[in-house]
């Protein structure tokens, strides 16, 4: 972490990396509604948490699929984002699916089923795109 860069700046440089376009996503669906909510996923989780250096990319994206998987389903638009970014830093297809298969134990066959679903439609948007 450099530390002459705000959390902000080393926050986008880290979501543009992971996730392009999240903040303006963001930005268009929400920020009228809550003025700099884009601004601060960005600086906080990205700039604070995220881009901590102590585990790599992969790990934490794993780790972040493993916790929405174990919600359940209502998490599934952020598992489905998640398992795309893990799969930007190189998680492998069945990676992925191991560490969702793993957290049945901790979420439940429906959580686990849901979140493979959810995984599927990734994976089948990389081969049609």
């Amino acid at each position: 972490m450099n530390l002459d860069q705000s959390t902000y700046e080393i926050g986008k440089a880290l979501s543009e990396a992971v996730n392009p376009g999240m903040e303006d996503a963001l930005a268009a669906r929400y920020d009228a509604l809550v003025p700099g909510l884009s601004r601060m996923v960005v600086e906080v989780p990205y700039g604070k948490f995220y881009s901590r250096g102590v585990v790599d990319e992969k790990t934490r994206l794993l780790a972040t699929v493993a916790a929405l998987t174990a919600q359940g389903g209502q998490t599934r638009p952020q598992l489905k984002v998640n398992i795309a970014s893990a799969r930007a830093v190189g998680a492998s297809r069945e990676e992925v699916c191991e560490i969702i298969f793993q957290m049945t134990l901790y979420g439940g066959f429906p959580a686990m089923i849901n979140a493979m679903n959810a995984a599927i439609e990734v994976f089948e948007a990389e081969d049609a795109g």
